[in-house]
């Protein structure tokens, strides 16, 4: 079992590395055994999780690029650059996304008052971004014969933000979800089964991770509300996570390919 969920030898490319859940998914390769090279927006900040994964394993299996997933000339750049460092990735984590978190507060906006900008954006860098990602470095693994594309979901892919669980918080207008996130959610599971079907035959299995919602700064009351409406009663920690990804990184999942792994408590199933 250990050789099946083992990732010796494999190198890894996780966009959005430096996000919420990017130092996640990381950490869980790296623990695994693979190289593992990361990818984020010029500027972005390197967070507390980060910087104490980079004290862990430095250089020798782990790096750190700059890059828009939205500029194909870039990914270019920063994909050969990874092939010169470690070679032909096997893994690929789509991690990078655009969301407005309640632990974010920010200005409210009416329903009807949303722009277009604010939905292009998410649009473009949920989705587009990560096709255009999964085009540049995806090609390498159809060209080697093998790969493991991890598409990172939402539960909100399935069903909508319910909207109390933010009535508490103090905005006028209210504080709402974006509309374009689930979309572009949802709309990465089925490009996610697309993909699955066109690369299968070239040895590249495509899958999705959804989770559910992820402990944070969140507020108390949110907390609550939210753990209310989950079977298992709370939200999903570090560890419920790693597990997951990699069953689909790793060979225990090498039937397996084209669905969507739901990671939420079991929300959607009520």
């Amino acid at each position: 079992m250990n050789d099946l969920f083992g990732l010796e030898g494999e190198i890894a490319v996780v966009t959005g590395g430096l996000g919420k859940l990017g130092p996640i998914w990381i950490e869980t390769l790296l623990d695994a055994g693979a190289a593992v090279f990361v990818l984020d927006r010029p500027g972005q900040k390197i967070s507390e999780q980060f910087a104490e994964i980079q004290k862990r394993f430095q250089d020798n299996r782990l790096r750190l690029a700059y890059t828009d997933v939205r500029d194909r000339l870039a990914l270019e750049t920063v994909c050969k650059e990874c092939l010169e460092i470690f070679g032909v990735p096997s893994i690929l984590v789509n991690n990078a996304g655009i969301d407005r978190p309640p632990d974010q507060p920010q200005e409210g906006y009416l329903l009807e008052d949303i722009s277009m900008e604010e939905n292009r954006e998410i649009l473009e860098v949920n989705t587009l971004g990560l096709f255009l990602v999964t085009q540049v470095f995806g090609s390498e693994m159809v060209k080697a014969g093998r790969g493991s594309i991890i598409n990172i979901g939402s539960l909100y892919a399935s069903v909508s933000p319910d909207s109390r669980f933010y009535d508490h918080i103090q905005s006028d207008p209210p504080f709402l979800k974006p509309p374009a996130y689930g979309a572009s959610k949802a709309a990465v599971v089925n490009l996610t089964k697309y993909l699955a079907t066109h690369w299968a035959p070239h040895g590249v299995r495509v899958n999705a991770l959804s989770p559910g919602g992820v402990l944070g700064d969140q507020d108390e009351e949110f907390k609550r509300k939210f753990c209310d409406r989950v079977p298992l009663g709370r939200m999903a920690t570090v560890q419920d996570l790693g597990g997951p990804l990699l069953f689909l990184a790793s060979r225990a999942s090498s039937y397996v390919t084209g669905i969507e792994l739901v990671v939420d408590g079991g929300f959607t199933a009520w």
